[in-house]
């Protein structure tokens, strides 16, 4: 008796389980049918994927501030690698950032955070979760300005006016 309750306890459970995944499935921007489209792009889906790597790329390059890195102290090349979900309904979710410092990462996620609602990728003509990867690459340049900071003023022999 005890083990048709519990068996009958976990037919529901996994039924449930299978519902949720199927409500979740994920397709590859290389494999999907239908890509989600930035707003403003049109054509064929091969110039509707050129469109939308462009908008996004000017998107971060508009809006990344790379001061941060130099404020940081970082110098050369910085990479951040960038993952991210557009969800069934055109929304940006799921983002997470690996990069040499927190804050670079932070702002990774800030801009990604920021880009437009879009139409979603169709798989077999329904809407389907499509996740992307997005390197951000640039250079910081050592500070090479030769002006120097005034000399700090040195009060070791200073005297009131009287």
């Amino acid at each position: 008796m005890k083990k048709l309750l519990i068996l009958l306890l976990f037919i529901p459970l996994v039924s449930f389980g299978q519902s949720e995944t199927e409500n979740k499935v994920e397709v590859p921007i290389n494999v999907i049918d239908n890509v989600p489209v930035y707003p403003g792009c049109k054509g064929s889906e091969l110039k509707k994927r050129k469109c939308m790597s462009d908008k996004i790329a000017n998107f971060v390059v508009k809006n990344f501030k790379t001061k941060i890195a130099q404020r940081r102290g970082l110098t050369g090349r910085q990479r951040i690698n960038v993952i991210f979900k557009i969800d069934k309904n055109g929304y940006v979710t799921d983002v997470r950032a690996r990069a040499p410092h927190p804050s670079l990462e932070q702002e990774a996620i800030r801009i990604i955070n920021l880009l437009p609602k879009m139409e979603p990728g169709l798989e077999n003509g329904e809407p389907v979760i499509v996740p992307y990867s997005l390197p951000i690459i640039f250079q910081v340049r050592e500070n090479t300005n030769k002006e120097e900071m005034p000399p700090k003023k040195s009060y070791r022999n200073w005297q009131p006016n009287i």
